[in-house]
């Protein structure tokens, strides 16, 4: 009987990496979010728009990403996540496929804003919440390598929909990714489970300091400082790598005078530290604590926002560089955020937890955007963007250091 448990763990052991390559795969669909940029200026012109208009479905698709995101916890606590995980792949692949049929941007904005966004919010937890409850040992490792593929997306469909956006239009290729993400994140969720409740890697034993910590509802959740502080830092973290995604091709254009096509190129470069962050800061996070972690993330802003805002025309490297910075700090808060929430607060709620505290998500990617897009029309260049993150990330720190630790004692 003992040998036959062994086994079984030791398959369970193995087994458990191929979850995670799962939903590394499905983020790749769902972080084609990030390449937005791509079909800006297309659609522009299709729809004779401006470029605020062309905007708001990507602005909105985040907002609703986040709202979404509480709602899909207690769904994953009913149904599981490879029931819901379908759901929202199916969502994804309706709003990309009616987007193609957009008479103009406010219809485009409701069937890629809303619908896609809202399939976004209800597949992004189910891969993350099947991480973490299959690696106690190891949260932040795990969950960063899961969310690796939303980060690393840009890099492979902002190229492959520029190819298909040259050969059938905007608006077609938009149907034609539909399709495929609608097919591809129904096949990948159905293999996604929870493991059975108290089970826990062969001859591991929680540290002390976590296993002193009981697993808090939402209700409880909401009455620690400790939200409040990840909350707060998940709000600065997100609204500084969201709007300088937005605003990357813009700024290296505007700024720096390089060509459209070098700084499309850049583009796909930033992409890949986005996805370096998650597994970086997820190691992080697990060495050496949440609060730490964050300070290191808030000191990279702090640096990249000071050298924008000394860039100048020609000033290429340090432009890279900035962008590096805010590009892996994007990455590292969607690993750092995940996984204290389930060090801070427990794994028993984690899924309802985690969806309350997303919601900085979608407040950080509202603000930024509307903060990026008022300060270029009130002053005319993008440059003054970088004033508020310097500020933002000093108060970063602050709120970590105050804030950003575990409680000591957890009533659930």
């Amino acid at each position: 009987m003992t040998e036959n448990v062994r086994v079984l763990g030791l398959m369970a052991e193995k087994g458990r990496w191929i979850l995670v390559a799962l939903g590394l795969v499905i983020n790749l669909c769902l972080g084609t979010i990030y390449s937005w940029s791509v079909f800006r200026k297309p659609l522009e012109e299709v729809f004779t728009c401006t470029a605020t208009e062309s905007g708001l479905p990507y602005m909105l698709f985040l907002a609703f990403f986040a709202i979404l995101m509480p709602i899909a916890g207690k769904l994953l606590e009913k149904y599981g996540p490879r029931i819901v995980t379908i759901l929202g792949g199916v969502l994804v692949g309706v709003g990309w496929i009616l987007s193609s049929f957009s008479q103009n941007i406010t219809i485009l904005t409701v069937t890629y804003g809303v619908i896609a966004g809202s399939g976004v919010g209800l597949a992004y937890g189910g891969p993350i919440a099947v991480s973490t409850r299959w690696f106690p040992d190891r949260k932040g490792l795990a969950v960063g390598l899961t969310l690796v593929g939303f980060g690393l997306s840009p890099l492979m469909t902002a190229p492959l929909a520029r190819l298909l956006i040259n050969m059938h239009g905007p608006l077609q290729t938009l149907g034609i990714l539909g399709i495929v993400f609608l097919v591809l994140i129904a096949l990948l969720a159905i293999p996604l489970k929870f493991p059975s409740a108290g089970w826990k890697p062969l001859g591991w034993k929680p540290k002390e300091t976590v296993a002193a910590i009981s697993d808090v509802d939402p209700s409880s959740m909401l009455r620690k400082p400790a939200f409040y502080g990840l909350w707060s830092c998940y709000v600065i973290g997100t609204l500084s790598g969201l709007m300088a995604i937005g605003i990357a091709s813009q700024c290296g254009q505007e700024i720096i005078k390089i060509d459209a096509v070098t700084a499309a190129m850049a583009v796909s470069v930033f992409a890949v530290f986005n996805g370096i962050g998650r597994p970086m800061f997820g190691w992080l996070t697990d060495r050496i604590t949440p609060r730490y972690a964050a300070i290191i993330s808030f000191i990279i802003i702090l640096v990249a926002s000071i050298g924008m805002l000394n860039a100048r025309e020609g000033s290429f490297v340090l432009y890279m560089l900035s962008f590096f910075g805010f590009w892996l700090t994007l990455g590292g808060w969607l690993a750092i955020a995940p996984t204290s929430t389930a060090t801070f607060f427990g794994t028993k709620h984690y899924t309802k937890n985690y969806g309350i505290v997303f919601t900085a998500y979608g407040m950080g990617a509202i603000i930024g955007t509307l903060t990026s897009g008022t300060l270029k029309d009130i002053f005319g260049s993008y440059i003054y963007s970088f004033y508020p993150t310097v500020a933002l990330a000093i108060v970063g720190m602050i709120i970590a250091l105050l804030l950003l630790r575990a409680p000591k004692k957890v009533q659930a």
